[in-house]
């Protein structure tokens, strides 16, 4: 099985500038993951998302790098049956002309 978070999107304090550290911003997080289904080991999206949101918002990161490891980690650790992980993590808004992304792929 598959499932694909697409756009989640939400505020949070991430980054090294002096303004990313006291002004929240907005990030896009897309997921892809593949998992073992039996029996009845599904991924509850919601539970996904959630995990997400808190691991990013909670973690108030410096670097889009943690930001990814540590959300990982999280997922990983509430869905050991995730086989392959891709992450990507976007701040739309932090260049006028450009969206900035960082992912991460791992197989499990």
């Amino acid at each position: 099985m598959k499932i694909e978070i697409e756009d989640l999107s939400f505020n949070c304090i991430i980054g090294i500038l002096d303004f990313e550290r006291t002004k929240e911003q907005k990030v896009v997080v897309n997921l892809k993951a593949k998992y073992s289904y039996k029996n009845g080991e599904f991924i509850n999206y919601v539970t996904l998302c959630d995990i997400i949101k808190s691991t990013t918002i909670k973690g108030k990161f410096e670097l889009l790098e943690d930001a990814l490891l540590a959300n990982k980690e999280a997922i990983l650790k509430e869905f050991p049956n995730i086989t392959k992980l891709h992450l990507k993590i976007s701040k739309p808004d932090i260049l006028k002309d450009a969206k900035v992304s960082l992912s991460i792929e791992i197989y499990n």
